[in-house]
């Protein structure tokens, strides 16, 4: 990539204090180990739109399709401040070219999903969204979104982890001349990456641009970035990564010696059934490829999608 991909975190995660009391909810892999590749924007809703640190704490009230947003105790209603300056804050967004949101979860202003909204009965229901998270998500709704919360699981972690790489690439491609050719060369060094999210997405979209020179180019771009983000958003699993390693194989049937045939599907096999993490299968699969030249599986983005340091394939 030419240069750090950018996404937007809300502010407290990175260990700033401006929580409602005072604190910050820093979270480590955000900081240290996402952090090494990634340029952050940060974003304090409550915060930017004027309110104080330490300040009364708030809570979303009323319909969960469009709550009040009021403080606690002395019920201020803060929600058209908050709207306004979250509308006008989406928009200044737009210059930062942002890949991706992570937002602080369960918050009346940031939480992306499940948040508790009290009802005028006194019912308390977890389905509301934070108002500065709804607005993002509305006016961005190809932009990969996650939650700090919500990154503890290794599987949403790789999957939002990806996206964002992938989305940093397309973006990339957008800038040089929209032809045909670069669209399809994208398309080709991805294919193994979308089977391992979506193989229904994959056969539908070896179709779709196999047609491409029959599109405007607007459109050959707007509709490839829909889908590739719609795959992308599927989570892949052992039963996906499987299919790719065996597609993979079959690249090397002039290649491999019996011996390391019988490797490889052991292998493959200790995978399937979670005694190794993906790693192992990949690092052989990587061997093979160099040592045989094998070209086309060497453009494969899915071989390495992130930077392996960020070690998401080593969990089991």
């Amino acid at each position: 990539m030419n240069e750090k991909l950018k996404i937007g975190v809300s502010h407290c995660l990175l260990g700033e204090r401006v929580r409602y009391d005072g604190q910050h909810q820093l979270d480590r892999f955000i900081v240290n180990t996402l952090g090494q590749y990634v340029e952050f924007v940060p974003v304090c809703p409550e915060v930017e739109c004027g309110l104080p640190v330490p300040r009364e704490a708030m809570r979303l009230v009323g319909d969960s399709a469009a709550p009040r947003l009021l403080t606690r105790k002395t019920e201020v209603d803060h929600t058209q401040r908050m709207q306004q300056w979250a509308n006008q804050r989406v928009r200044d967004l737009e210059k930062k070219d942002l890949c991706g949101f992570i937002f602080k979860g369960k918050s009346p202003s940031s939480g992306m999903e499940r948040v508790k909204v009290y009802g005028d009965d006194g019912m308390v229901q977890k389905i509301g969204v934070g108002l500065f998270a709804r607005a993002f998500m509305e006016h961005f709704p190809r932009i990969p979104v996650e939650e700090d919360g919500r990154l503890h699981d290794v599987g949403l972690r790789e999957n939002f982890i990806i996206r964002i790489f992938t989305l940093k690439r397309w973006r990339e491609v957008m800038q040089e001349k929209k032809t045909p050719g670069n669209l399809v060369a994208f398309h080709t060094r991805h294919k193994l990456l979308l089977m391992s999210h979506s193989p229904k997405h994959y056969r539908e979209m070896g179709k779709w641009v196999a047609d491409v020179k029959s599109k405007p180019a607007e459109q050959q771009y707007d509709q490839y970035e829909v889908l590739l983000l719609e795959a992308l958003q599927l989570k892949n699993t052992i039963k996906k990564h499987v299919n790719v390693l065996q597609h993979m194989m079959g690249y090397f049937k002039k290649d491999l010696s019996p011996d390391e045939k019988r490797e490889l599907l052991e292998i493959i096999g200790q995978y399937k059934d979670s005694l190794v993490p993906l790693i192992v299968p990949l690092t052989l699969i990587n061997h093979y490829v160099r040592k045989y030249n094998q070209a086309y599986l060497r453009e494969q983005i899915y071989l390495h999608p992130h930077p392996q340091e960020l070690k998401l394939r080593n969990h089991v």
